[in-house]
């Protein structure tokens, strides 16, 4: 946090002087009243993008550590199948891999008579399971990536010695392995998120109504233009911060 003398520069009074009269133009001089009217779609569509959002980062993560630790350090029938998973996943557009899973499995299921008797089918004629999945594979393939580095980086001098003392297999990993191996990645944690969060939008192209795409709707709708893109832009940025500021706190509550 920026202490209160050094806030009051005065560079950086000069920088809020005039990001204030920038808030006031657009408050004064731009149409906002198409607002009361797509409020209730604007919250359907920003509780989707959140929940996209957290669904994929916990899933993606989950599927990340195995990842990771059968590159570092698993054997070869299970380290290249991983190896050649992230990098394909890192090697592809997202887009593509959206439209991959929607447009190919998406067509693909309803020719098989059982799927579409079944109970999923429901679940699979939407579009979201496959927007989430994509975003899942996404974050896993590059979290998996970076897991691997910090699986490779925790001492070894330390998994040693905890064998030496007998400790279990199971409990290395779960007490000093993965705890050590998430505490390095922390920062880069939180920049990847923030990244899956600016790649939610691509969720819209497969028709899935997010919050990018309440304003696209608005402005074909209105043909107001500038209007929902800044208050979009505001948004994502308030989202931003509360991610920045939650990964933050996060590592000043891990012990170094």
């Amino acid at each position: 946090m920026i202490p209160l003398k050094d806030l009051f520069q005065p560079h950086r009074i000069v920088m809020m002087v005039l990001f204030a009269a920038f808030v006031l133009w657009c408050a004064l001089s731009l149409r906002w009243d198409w607002i009361p009217a797509y409020m209730p779609l604007a919250i359907q569509g920003l509780w989707t993008t959140l929940w996209l959002l957290v669904a994929s980062v916990v899933l993606g993560f989950a599927l990340a550590v195995p990842l990771g630790l059968a590159q570092a350090v698993g054997p070869r029938y299970l380290a290249w199948p991983a190896r050649v998973f992230c990098t394909v996943i890192r090697g592809t557009p997202l887009l593509l891999q959206i439209w991959l899973l929607y447009y190919g499995l998406g067509s693909l299921f309803p020719q098989f008579p059982w799927i579409r008797s079944s109970e999923l089918w429901p679940y699979l004629r939407q579009a979201w399971p496959y927007a989430l999945t994509a975003l899942t594979l996404s974050y896993a393939g590059y979290e998996g990536e970076i897991l691997r580095g910090a699986f490779s980086g925790v001492a070894k001098g330390q998994l040693e010695a905890a064998r030496a003392f007998g400790m279990p297999r199971r409990t290395i990993f779960r007490r000093i392995w993965l705890p050590q191996a998430i505490r390095n990645v922390l920062p880069t944690l939180g920049g990847e998120t923030i990244l899956q969060l600016k790649a939610t939008p691509l969720v819209a192209t497969i028709t899935v109504i997010d919050i990018y795409a309440v304003s696209s709707r608005v402005r074909s709708d209105t043909f107001i233009v500038y209007e929902p893109l800044l208050l979009l832009a505001v948004v994502y940025i308030v989202i931003a911060m509360i991610i920045g500021q939650l990964f933050a706190w996060v590592e000043r509550q891990v012990p170094q």
